[in-house]
């Protein structure tokens, strides 16, 4: 597990604490009963998004009752000096947020049906690492992961903890003064919003020690394409899987959506639990509008043993 500092004034944001998993509903649970069939005497892959997360406190993208959201894109960050200043200082007070997160029932629930065997792997949109905090091991950060920062010049990497360091250093005292400087908002990327554009303005931002390059959080952006090998390796698992299950996600960018299709395309069960409309709705076997964490953990603990 990562190590996670205590919190440093970071009364601007919501409490973090996991919420609890709650049974499913009535009408979810009939429709559980037919997930379970249509997963029971097999193997699966297992997709997860930001719904996941939000019982963790980490806010979604998309879903009911998200605030609409604007994430930089990746030709942005490399265009202008400015917008990386605006990005770093906003990911300073994110990641301060984010770093404190703890995984929650579900997270708990696929390193349960992984360690059962029931998993051929575990995909996930999310770059949080509370599955890999929760315990589950075969695992893709498919769009990276917060806790590492890479130089595009040079191409080292570096630990996000490692940088926060040098970050305080160079901006002493801003986390405490963007926090009393009015609402701020955290983002599932460890990106944040800030009001006060002149605090954003006066932030310094860290240059690669090694060369004096731009560093970049160590996830893909909108506008960036996922590394090949790791989309192959996610192939490789929905391939292995009698089914794919999608936990939590919109499937609104093809990064995810793609695995979809081609779970369908080649025949395989597609089941989907999310809160709302999904971009893959049309192509799943069954869709459950229900919590993602109770769902999980239900199927947890009734799915038969292979």
């Amino acid at each position: 597990m990562r190590q996670r500092r205590p919190g440093i004034g970071m009364t601007g944001f919501a409490s973090l604490p996991p919420v609890a998993a709650a049974a499913p509903a009535r009408d979810e649970l009939r429709v559980l009963q037919d997930i379970h069939a249509v997963l029971s005497g097999g193997r699966f892959a297992l997709l997860t998004g930001a719904g996941l997360s939000t019982d963790s406190g980490i806010p979604d993208y998309r879903g009911p009752g998200a605030a609409p959201r604007a994430p930089m894109t990746y030709q942005e960050f490399i265009g202008e000096a400015d917008n990386r200043r605006r990005y770093w200082a906003r990911n300073h007070i994110g990641w301060s947020h984010l770093r404190r997160a703890e995984p929650n029932g579900g997270h708990a629930a696929a390193a349960r049906l992984e360690h059962r065997g029931l998993l051929t792997g575990l995909i996930t949109q999310n770059v949080d690492r509370l599955h890999e905090d929760a315990g589950s091991i075969n695992v893709v950060d498919l769009h990276g992961r917060f806790d590492q920062v890479v130089c595009l010049g040079c191409h080292r990497r570096y630990s996000r903890t490692l940088l926060a360091g040098v970050l305080e250093e160079l901006n002493p005292g801003f986390l405490e003064r963007a926090l009393a400087s009015g609402a701020v908002e955290a983002a599932p990327d460890a990106d944040a919003t800030v009001e006060d554009a002149g605090l954003i303005e006066s932030f310094v931002v860290a240059q690669c020690p090694a060369c004096g390059g731009t560093l970049k959080p160590d996830f893909v952006y909108f506008g960036e394409n996922v590394p090949k090998d790791r989309v192959e390796r996610c192939y490789a698992m929905v391939d292995d899987a009698d089914a794919l299950l999608i936990a939590g996600s919109s499937l609104t960018v093809m990064s995810g959506l793609r695995f979809v299709r081609h779970a369908a395309k080649h025949g395989k069960p597609v089941v989907i639990i999310n809160r709302g409309q999904t971009r893959g709705d049309g192509l799943a076997t069954i869709k459950l509008d229900a919590g993602v964490g109770e769902s999980l953990s239900w199927l947890a603990g009734e799915l038969p043993s292979l």
